[in-house]
């Protein structure tokens, strides 16, 4: 492990320091680390369109908007091959929450979660985005076989 030593103002250390007890961090070391992996993952991806990611993308959405939930459904259909799975919820009469679970190349992942954000009707949509890497391919008795992802350290 190396060390490095940063200079900051007074008000951006504060704010630093009241970002990372908001968040539960023990210290700044924690903080640190997790915003360059986050940085540096965001470049990555960028720079490498065929970059693979796991991710979750979460969206409300007023169910009685005309033909709404059909329009989502025939974007999940037509990138089944991005899509895991999906959990719905009724949050109250007149709304719901869905949360998609989905794998591939991050390029097509964001593209399709920001195709379903702008849906009319879809509200407080996030995506979590996680760059993953190849893992190998396993192969079961039946001689059926599938590619694994792990995050990227």
């Amino acid at each position: 492990m190396q060390r490095f030593t940063i200079s900051l103002d007074d008000t951006l250390a504060e704010k630093f320091d009241r970002l990372i007890a908001e968040r539960g961090y023990g210290n700044r070391s924690e903080a640190v680390r997790d915003l360059l992996r986050s940085q540096l993952d965001r470049q990555h991806e960028r720079a490498d369109p065929k970059a693979n990611c796991v991710a979750c993308l979460s969206y409300v959405y007023a169910h009685h908007e005309h033909e709404l939930a059909q329009r989502l459904l025939a974007l999940q259909h037509g990138h089944h091959d991005l899509s895991v799975s999906t959990t719905h919820a009724h949050l109250d009469h007149e709304h719901c929450i869905e949360t998609v679970i989905l794998r591939g190349p991050a390029v097509a992942v964001r593209r399709f979660a920001e195709g379903v954000m702008a849906e009319r009707g879809v509200h407080h949509g996030a995506l979590n985005l996680i760059l993953a890497e190849a893992a190998g391919e396993h192969r079961h008795a039946d001689g059926t076989k599938h590619s694994h992802l792990r995050p990227r350290h």
